[in-house]
């Protein structure tokens, strides 16, 4: 039954019923519909000079590899000279003004870089390639971490997904998590993270931490109520999941929140893990992630999938303090545990050193035994790096601020639709918006209708009619943790021209429901 089906399987289902409706719009999809160009035109031409550099083996169909050549700099300069364009500024102003956040002069880092975008040797080290490593850090302490001086790591990984996926196996076979464990989240949430920890292999004991809505004609505003948050001074809670901003919601967390669970980390639950999802973080001006404020206790995950329009590339990083809580109860482990764990990654510690929990999380990432062939492709690093740099060098925030206009004109454009008062909310990504149908027919038909609503329709039954009648989609959010009636609109992904039809659709099918209503209250139905 439809009834049955998740948010996701729904959507698909809907989606191939109509995918050949050229009127056909899909907003129940996460994915961006913009591009970053600037760093892909980098790209493309570092590509082309790499491939240039590789060494002649006289033979058509086969290049060497790359061999140390000291006029390799001087010649690259003269190679942007002659490719002029937006990409190649975009070097040149790399190559002078970034060379801050390499972490080494800036001949060694071309030379790696153009090795890595060949891809002709394993990546090495495994955990993050010597010249991506800096501008990566760099770039999450300017976009997620501002104010932070704490010393951390990085492992690059596939995208968000991955990481978490990493993080969560390295807890479970390091003894740190246990199955029954009881760990929190902090809902509305990606319906994906609400099903990872009732997996069998996991099977963790889930606490749920709900969020308040505000609404205004529809528009849902959440944060997270004292008391709820109090949830987290249980010392059984071993850990807590966020995603901040949130998905559905698209609303960061509040100040008081993260200074709530600050205090609650330092006086009741002080070995509370902290593994947040910072992915929209950068849809927010001035974002302040959880891990600026409790670094020992958080692991933070970050994918560019959402920001540079890069779902495809599937880039990502997994960021740790150096200093840090997991580490910390590893080394309290009992001996039992400590001997099974030596025994675990005895081919990674031939020396006898302990081993930190980000290197574990790598070689668990690839059974441990393939450890020597671990981590992210170094082509993907480089794009990463690219994506990086862009943003740090782009002083003025002019990337920034014209991915979030686009988005909150998006927004707009759909709420003056819908007639819906627009509210300056500042911790609104405008990434998405939740929607709720039953709240927005009451508020436009009257309390009547919508209790009809209610008693004969179920939003799956909506949506459906929705795509049927009139070829929109939409992703109902009840397994998101979200209210029933309520729907996710992705601001992220149709055209900006769209979203005021989008509306339209939604207030057409309104009507003819009502129109329904009003016949079978006639004829005494």
């Amino acid at each position: 039954m439809l009834e049955d089906l998740s948010s996701f399987e729904l959507n698909l289902l809907l989606e191939k019923k109509i995918q050949t409706e050229r009127k056909s719009l899909n907003a129940g999809r996460g994915n961006p519909n913009w591009t970053a160009p600037i760093p892909r035109e980098a790209f493309i031409l570092l590509s082309q000079f790499a491939l240039m550099e590789t060494t002649d083996m006289h033979h058509s169909l086969i290049r060497g590899m790359m061999e140390e050549d000291l006029t390799r700099y001087k010649r690259f300069q003269m190679f942007l000279e002659k490719n002029s364009g937006r990409g190649s500024f975009f070097l040149q102003q790399v190559l002078t003004d970034g060379v801050v956040y390499f972490g080494m002069n800036q001949h060694e880092w071309l030379d790696k870089m153009l090795d890595y975008t060949i891809g002709d040797n394993y990546p090495n080290p495994v955990r993050c390639l010597d010249a991506c490593e800096s501008p990566i850090k760099n770039y999450l302490k300017y976009e997620l971490f501002s104010g932070s001086d704490t010393s951390f790591d990085i492992f690059t990984v596939e995208g968000g997904t991955a990481g978490i996926c990493y993080l969560f196996d390295t807890l479970v076979n390091n003894f740190i998590l246990k199955k029954g464990d009881k760990i929190a989240l902090l809902v509305p949430s990606f319906a994906p993270y609400l099903e990872i920890p009732e997996l069998p292999q996991y099977n963790f004991n889930v606490l749920k931490i709900n969020a308040e809505q505000s609404i205004c004609d529809g528009n849902l505003i959440y944060q997270y109520p004292t008391h709820e948050i109090d949830k987290l001074k249980d010392k059984d809670v071993k850990a807590v999941f966020i995603v901040n901003p949130s998905n559905p919601t698209a609303n960061s967390m509040s100040q008081s929140t993260i200074h709530q669970i600050k205090e609650i980390v330092e006086t009741d639950n002080p070995n509370l893990m902290i593994l947040t999802d910072d992915v929209y973080g950068t849809f927010v001006s001035d974002f302040n992630s959880l891990f600026v404020e409790l670094p020992y206790n958080s692991a933070c995950i970050y994918s560019y999938s959402k920001y540079f329009g890069a779902t495809g590339w599937r880039v990502g990083t997994v960021a740790v303090a150096q200093d840090n809580i997991f580490d910390k109860l590893i080394s309290d482990l009992p001996l039992e545990q400590e001997l099974q764990l030596k025994l675990r990654y005895q081919s990674l510690n031939q020396k006898g050193d302990s081993i930190r929990f980000i290197d574990r999380m790598v070689a668990d990432s690839r059974d441990i035994a393939l450890n020597h062939a671990a981590g992210l492709s170094s082509v993907q690093q480089v794009m990463m790096t690219l994506f990086s740099l862009y943003s740090l060098l782009d002083t003025k925030d002019d990337y920034k601020t014209s991915v979030m206009n686009l988005c909150h004109e998006r927004e707009e454009r759909l709420f003056h639709s819908l007639g819906i008062k627009e509210e300056v909310e500042p911790l609104n990504t405008a990434y998405y918006f939740e929607f709720n149908f039953k709240d927005w027919v009451e508020s436009r038909y009257g309390l009547d209708f919508s209790r009809y609503l209610q008693s004969e329709w179920t939003i799956t039954k909506v949506l459906t009619r929705l795509a049927e009648k009139e070829k929109l989609l939409l992703l109902k959010t009840d397994d998101f943790g979200s209210d029933e009636w309520s729907v996710r609109i992705s601001l992220a992904n149709l055209k900006t021209e769209s979203y005021e039809e989008v509306g339209k659709r939604i207030i057409r099918l309104s009507e003819e429901i009502k129109k329904e209503w009003e016949k079978n209250k006639k004829v005494g139905v």
